[in-house]
C-alpha cells in the first residue's frame, strides 16, 4: 500500500463499487444457510427469519426494519451467544442507528420470554428503557420476533425479500 497511486487506488474503488451487489447475494446465502440451524425450535431459523421479516413488513415497518428483521439472528451461523452483535455489525453501515440498536440489543429484550429460565433477569431491557430507539426494539421484539417459531405461518419466501436486501445493501451510509 505504502507504494500505490492514486490512479490505483482510483481502480480498486471503482472495482469495489461494481462489486457492492455481492454483499446482498452473500447475505441472502446466508438467510438460506440459516436453514441447517434448528437448535431446539419448532421450525429452522430461516423460517423463523422470514416469519419475523413477514410480520415486520405487515405490521406496516419500513424497508431498512423489514431487511434487518430477516437477517437479525446471522450472526448464529457464526457464534450463538454473540449473534445480535454480528448481525447488528454486518447492517451498521447501511441501515439507521436506530434500526443497528434495535439489532444489536434484540437479545435483551427477548430475555423477557425465557432469562428466568437461565437464572438470569428477564427485565434487561429496561436498561435501554431511556433510548430512542426502545420502543423499535420493543416491538421487534415483542411482535415481530418471538412470535416467528410457529410451524404454521404462512410468511413470505426469500424470493419476496430478495430486491428489498439488494437495495439496502447497495451502497453504505457510513463507514
Amino acid at each position: 500500500m505504502d507504494v500505490s497511486t492514486r490512479e490505483q487506488w482510483m481502480a480498486i474503488v471503482e472495482e469495489t463499487i461494481s462489486a457492492q451487489p455481492r454483499v446482498a447475494r452473500q447475505l441472502l446465502d446466508m438467510v438460506r444457510g440459516l436453514s441447517s440451524v434448528t437448535d431446539g425450535f419448532s421450525v429452522d431459523q430461516m423460517v423463523h427469519a422470514l416469519q419475523t421479516a413477514t410480520r415486520a413488513e405487515r405490521d406496516g415497518a419500513d424497508e431498512q426494519v423489514v431487511v434487518a428483521s430477516l437477517l437479525h439472528d446471522v450472526g448464529k451461523l457464526i457464534s450463538v451467544p454473540n449473534h445480535p452483535r454480528i448481525a447488528a455489525e454486518i447492517l451498521r453501515p447501511y441501515v439507521r442507528d436506530e434500526v443497528y440498536a434495535m439489532i444489536a440489543y434484540h437479545q435483551d429484550f427477548q430475555g423477557r420470554y425465557y432469562y428466568e429460565y437461565l437464572g438470569m433477569d428477564p427485565n434487561l431491557r429496561e436498561q435501554h428503557r431511556d433510548q430512542p430507539w426502545y420502543e423499535l426494539a420493543e416491538r421487534f421484539a415483542d411482535s415481530w420476533d418471538q412470535t416467528s417459531f410457529d410451524p404454521d405461518y404462512d410468511h413470505e419466501l426469500l424470493e419476496h425479500f430478495e430486491p428489498m436486501v439488494h437495495r439496502v445493501f447497495a451502497q453504505a451510509h457510513s463507514l
